[in-house]
């Protein structure tokens, strides 16, 4: 897998995924994100048919529980086929250790399986208020991934901020998958860490993930051209 742009598809219905898809009607398909809002809307069945239309998918429902539940829900996923899933690092190395465990199939086989690190709609202060973190938000992302990596982990999702300290200690070949990505002229929405396409592409992040400024443009497959003009090309 190369460096890529993966269109977060956070939409409420198969009917809404599916009209977006068939905007792309050229031979490059979009690398997908079906996150929480879709896959519990519609089940496992969105994975397998956005999956036979050619796309590639990350499957971004963030798994975090003690690690025999973990182990047995990534064991459900991997027979999903798809391309990527994650997890919180925050669950401890036991648990990425049994998540990594259920998701390898019998003849050795699984996803990519990445970690997230802290959300970035999260910034120093509500991590100190909420969570009784007071170590600097650069340190935790770094003890995660460190973490994650040790586990056997493939990469972290992170901020783009934080892609290139990432690479820094935990190597080039250790996956960064940065969301919080905007346009220069873009809403921030709730996202408080973030970066143009352009900015990430330079500091070395391994994929991108955009959501709004794609599925909501007025243009949806001009916006995603221009992403991976701006971060691939």
């Amino acid at each position: 897998m190369g460096k890529d742009v993966i269109v977060a598809c956070d939409f409420s219905s198969a009917e809404a995924v599916y009209s977006f898809l068939d905007k792309f009607t050229g031979e490059k398909k979009p690398f997908v994100k079906i996150g929480m809002e879709l896959f519990y809307a519609e089940g496992p069945d969105i994975v397998r048919q956005i999956k036979k239309r050619g796309h590639r998918i990350f499957l971004d429902l963030k798994l975090h529980d003690i690690p025999n539940t973990v182990k047995k829900a990534m064991a459900v996923l991997s027979g999903l086929d798809v391309d990527i899933v994650n997890l919180h690092a925050a669950g401890t190395t036991a648990m990425m250790e049994a998540a990594l465990e259920g998701l390898t199939r019998p003849d050795g086989t699984r996803p990519l399986l990445i970690a997230v690190t802290q959300l970035t709609s999260t910034d120093q202060e509500s991590m100190e208020r909420d969570l009784l973190i007071h170590e600097p938000m650069a340190d935790v992302v770094m003890h995660y991934a460190e973490i994650a990596k040790n586990a056997g982990l493939d990469g972290v999702v992170c901020s783009p901020m934080e892609a290139a300290a990432v690479h820094d200690r935990c190597g080039k070949g250790f996956l960064t998958v940065t969301p919080g990505v905007r346009f220069a002229e873009g809403d921030r929405g709730d996202q408080k860490r973030v970066m143009t396409p352009a900015e990430a592409k330079k500091i070395g992040s391994d994929y991108i993930v955009v959501g709004r400024p794609i599925t909501a443009a007025a243009d949806p497959v001009a916006a995603y051209e221009r992403c991976v003009a701006e971060f691939v090309d």
